[in-house]
């Protein structure tokens, strides 16, 4: 999807800065930060200079999601270079557990804009906010599943392979 088409269609992400106004931070048990706002990360990654790392999970009902957590995103090699390089976003499908209206309209059109169609998918952007409209745009780098050919137990290896090719081929 190019960067033209994709701010167009982010044009609809129109979000109210007030639906988000405490964090959204989780500390998950390995340490990392994961955000569940697009305002929030927006505005952190804005200031860090940071790509957003946006993952769309069914948490409760996904199995190749926990596959993707446990073989990559639990693995020191990735918590050390998410750390250093990304912004966590969560975006969350679950089916058991209830999501607040605005969230689920967040992640609803997130899904949509990107054209999510499977589980587990991660998505690393920049976002631009345009003051007139409140609006945030996406610009895209590129998009990543489970790491499909990896040696068993090397997941994290080629998923971190895979994201340093999206993120040196399309900078900010």
């Amino acid at each position: 999807m190019s960067k033209f088409c994709t701010s167009l269609i982010a044009l609809i992400l129109v979000f109210n800065a007030s639906l988000f106004s405490q964090s959204t931070a989780k500390k998950a048990e390995n340490g990392l930060v994961w955000y569940t706002s697009l305002q929030e990360v927006h505005e952190i990654s804005t200031k860090s200079n940071k790509p957003i790392f946006a993952f769309f999970t069914g948490s409760d009902w996904c199995g190749w999601c926990k596959r993707l957590q446990a073989n990559v995103f639990a693995k020191p090699e990735f918590i050390d270079w998410a750390s250093k390089n990304v912004i966590l976003l969560e975006l969350d499908f679950p089916r058991a557990k209830p999501l607040t209206p605005e969230l689920t309209k967040q992640n609803n059109e997130l899904q949509q804009a990107l054209g999510v169609r499977g589980y587990p998918t991660v998505w690393l952007m920049y976002t631009e906010k345009v003051d007139s409209t409140n609006a945030i745009n996406l610009n895209t780098l590129g998009s990543l599943g489970y790491p499909q050919g990896a040696e068993p137990g090397k997941e994290q290896v080629k998923f971190l392979s895979d994201a340093a090719q999206v993120l040196a081929t399309k900078k900010k």
